[in-house]
């Protein structure tokens, strides 16, 4: 079996994202490897916020992303304060775009030994027609993937 070094974490700011960030951070330090944090920020939000804001005089569709990155880091950065992961090599990455696509050109860059993420329920209609992200990233990734379920 392949030694885990590097741990990459996909966190979604979901109610599974504590769950994944405990599997990833309990592995880490029973290894004595680093968590790479990755957030996508969705680009169907950011579509729709730039035809929603056509002719909006005053907002910037470039500084509501910058929020949201500012945002997810304090909320990420408060599940690691609260999990006590602080003293873990941890390094967060956002990136913007189709969630399952940057998620693998985050795998490619980042060279993790194993993927955490959240797997959710097949509930929503959109999911049952188009899959998933979890299962696009499963049907395409050749790292292996740790799949953490809500309780």
């Amino acid at each position: 079996m392949k030694t885990i070094r590097k741990i990459m974490a996909a966190v979604d700011l979901s109610e599974y994202s504590k769950a994944v960030l405990e599997y990833a951070g309990s592995l880490a330090e029973m290894t004595k490897g680093d968590i790479v944090i990755v957030n996508v920020i969705n680009n169907r939000d950011i579509e729709t916020l730039q035809k929603a804001a056509m002719g909006i005089k005053g907002f910037s569709v470039k500084e509501w992303v910058e929020r949201q990155k500012e945002e997810r880091l304090r909320s990420i950065q408060g599940f690691i304060e609260e999990m006590n992961l602080g003293n873990l090599p941890i390094k967060t990455v956002f990136r913007e775009g189709v969630p399952f696509r940057e998620l693998l050109k985050a795998v490619e860059e980042e060279g993790p030994d194993l993927i955490v993420m959240g797997i959710k329920g097949r509930g929503n209609v959109a999911g049952v027609l188009s899959g998933s992200t979890a299962e696009r990233v499963c049907q395409r990734c050749l790292v292996p993937i740790l799949s953490v379920r809500k309780e």
